[in-house]
């Protein structure tokens, strides 16, 4: 593996023991490279690799991607370039598992776009990401899409180049409609109503229990949204507001067309003037799915109910 060009290699596994084997041998040679080093992964997973290095940890920055990964949106800009991005003039090593048995049907479809949108993010970039799959708790598609959105796969037996790569293909086939719901409270805004908007998702938020700085999330991810749609959505556009499988949705469609596949992914320096709507949006909600062609795109983000 060569610490000069970028490399995201999908890590096959089966069992803890070959899971914590590859992962803390990954770690191990970085460290021992003096490579900065990051391990994003789910809650148990963290624990093993944590345990494993033992006073090793201490080097490595944990993350545990339950938390950090909630939205996968959230991740480039949040978790991998955010590291990244501190370490500009060396070769960074990162785990990222972004992909669980525990993930729901409603966020693979942005789990794969997102691991596919990896391979341009960090093009030219001194960075390796290793991205662990489960091989006995993932769906054997989610192993076969692994294959298209990784360039280079390894398992315990060794590494190879992946004859299905095809990042694109990923990102288009899953963005498709979103379908629709069964019931929900509808509105058309402009300029002149925008607030109503707002207000909409607040009190929905509101009743369903959410505390006040969540309250204000929705709110401003709501605004955000808004205001892409009269900025670059054709002036107007509709908001409907739902409740699913315990999670508040808030939907905002127009007839704008998304055409940059990394909008609302990289990170924006603060000291930059121009929009950074469909950043906050993904930093804020705890799932995000696109749906966008020619003269039509639907934004729906998702935030979790508050346990009563």
């Amino acid at each position: 593996m060569l610490a000069d060009l970028f490399t995201h290699p999908a890590l096959f596994y089966r069992g803890d023991r070959e899971y914590v084997a590859a992962t803390t041998g990954f770690v191990r040679e970085g460290l021992a490279a003096g490579e900065p080093v990051a391990v994003a992964v789910p809650g148990r997973n963290l624990a093993l690799i944590e345990k494993e290095l033992g006073p090793q940890a201490e080097r490595v920055l944990l993350l545990d991607m339950t938390e950090a990964g909630r939205n996968p949106g959230r991740i480039i800009p949040g978790v991998l370039r955010e590291f990244a991005d501190r370490h500009p003039d060396e070769h960074v090593r990162i785990i990222g598992e972004p992909i669980w048995p525990g993930r729901t049907k409603a966020e693979y479809p942005a789990c794969a776009q997102h691991e596919a949108l990896i391979n341009y993010a960090f093009t030219g970039r001194h960075v390796t990401i290793l991205c662990p799959y489960d091989l006995e708790g993932l769906d054997p598609e989610v192993i076969h899409e692994a294959a298209i959105t990784h360039p280079v796969l390894r398992d315990g037996s060794g590494e190879w180049v992946s004859d299905h790569y095809a990042p694109q293909r990923v990102v288009d086939e899953h963005n498709g409609p979103l379908g629709e719901p069964a019931d929900c409270a509808a509105l058309h805004f402009d300029r002149t109503n925008l607030a109503d908007v707002r207000t909409l998702a607040a009190d929905r938020a509101t009743e369903l229990g959410f505390g006040s700085v969540r309250v204000d999330d929705v709110r401003l991810v709501v605004a955000e949204l808004g205001a892409n749609s009269l900025d670059h959505g054709g002036g107007s556009g509709q908001i409907r507001i739902w409740t699913e499988d315990d999670r508040l949705v808030c939907e905002v469609s127009d007839s704008g067309h998304i055409t940059d596949p990394l909008a609302g992914r990289n990170p924006v320096d603060p000291r930059v003037a121009g929009s950074r709507g469909l950043l906050i949006v993904n930093l804020l909600s705890d799932l995000v799915r696109v749906h966008t062609q020619a003269g039509a795109t639907v934004i729906r983000t998702y935030f979790d109910v508050p346990t009563r």
